[in-house]
């Protein structure tokens, strides 16, 4: 809030949702247009993200993502400042919070829940300034978790057993079909459960996490596993003749998936930006981002790349080197520009 507000943006805010943001008004009557990097990380409160140079290199958790995204749009709202740019649509830059992990994009479905006249969405995030993701992956999230009654692992041999349960669901869910294209995915993620190697286990869960670039092909690999979950509860009764074990499903994560077309003028714009650094457009496949969102809800929208070098992300030993990173702001500059307009000078590409 502070950086936007010395920037002189104008209405800054912090929603309810911990997104902040401002406005740069514009000049005539071009769309509106919101711009942003998300504030959060992977990594879990606490963790020291003091930056470290060595040689030319920035260290830290999170550098690269998205502190890079960040620093780029903050850079980009000061260009436009120091050469006077008369953008002709409202500009709205500002950071999101909730894109990482189980954050399931909820910074930037609460900013497009509260603002329904947004005419497109520029998300500055990943590496490489000549990167262009204009696919949306999508993604179902579930926590599963199985209770039972427990007991001795001798004296109460009999009762149903929830890593047991645990064990068949995974065991079948590893053996899915899935199709290769549109690529669908599967992967069960984190395994805990019981509490001592001679105690039947009164709990047992997993996370997993589904995925498609297809919304009908998400469905039916939801629905087939949702089966399997059922079943294997259902199985785990019937073997000891029990009906005591019970199986919880809550889905916590929901990324819609979502597609445009490559001639799309938000996506021609900016591969135009990237040609007029020269670079070479590279767009990328299909990926979660802040953009899965509003392009679901038929807004276009693209994530364009970061400049400089980037490695080590979702680490702890997270790195980025700033090497011709003003290319990826030069880039990102043009792009908003052209789809705002500059009053008085060239129309705006991207209707209103």
């Amino acid at each position: 809030m502070r950086r936007l507000r010395e920037l002189g943006l104008e209405d800054v805010q912090m929603d309810d949702e911990g997104n902040v943001f401002g406005v740069r008004r514009g000049k005539g009557q071009g769309p509106k247009i919101f711009v942003s990097a998300h504030l959060d990380t992977v990594f879990p409160e606490g963790t020291d993200t003091t930056v470290r140079e060595d040689k030319d290199i920035l260290y830290a958790p999170g550098i690269g993502d998205d502190t890079r995204g960040l620093a780029e749009l903050l850079a980009v709202v000061r260009a436009f400042n120091e050469a006077d740019i008369p953008n002709s649509g409202d500009i709205i830059f500002g950071g999101t919070v909730g894109e990482e992990g189980a954050g399931d994009l909820r910074g930037v479905k609460a900013f497009f829940n509260e603002h329904d006249d947004i005419d497109a969405f520029i998300s500055m995030d990943g590496p490489g300034f000549d990167h262009i993701t204009y696919l949306a992956t999508g993604s179902f999230r579930y926590t599963i978790t199985y209770n039972g009654p427990g007991g001795h692992s001798f004296g109460d041999f009999g009762t149903p057993s929830a890593t047991h349960a645990l064990g068949r669901a995974i065991a079948d869910i590893a053996d899915l079909q899935t199709a290769k294209d549109p690529k669908t995915t599967f992967s069960v993620g984190e395994v805990t459960g019981g509490t001592s190697v001679n105690a039947i286990a009164q709990e047992a869960s997993m996370t997993v996490d589904l995925r498609s670039n297809d919304a009908e092909a998400l469905s039916e690999l939801e629905s087939r596993f949702l089966e399997i979950v059922r079943k294997a509860a259902d199985d785990e009764n019937k073997r000891w003749e029990d009906d005591r074990l019970v199986v919880e499903i809550e889905r916590f994560g929901n990324r819609a998936p979502a597609s445009q077309s490559p001639d799309a003028p938000i996506v021609q714009i900016a591969a135009a930006a990237v040609e007029a650094i020269g670079g070479k457009p590279k767009l990328g496949d299909p990926s979660s981002t802040d953009s899965n969102y509003p392009m679901s809800l038929g807004i276009p929208s693209v994530t364009i790349g970061l400049g400089g070098e980037f490695g080590g992300a979702h680490t702890l030993e997270e790195w980025h080197h700033p090497k011709d990173g003003h290319l990826a702001i030069q880039k990102s500059f043009m792009t908003i520009l052209g789809l705002s307009g500059m009053e008085n000078v060239s129309g705006n590409l991207l209707k209103k």
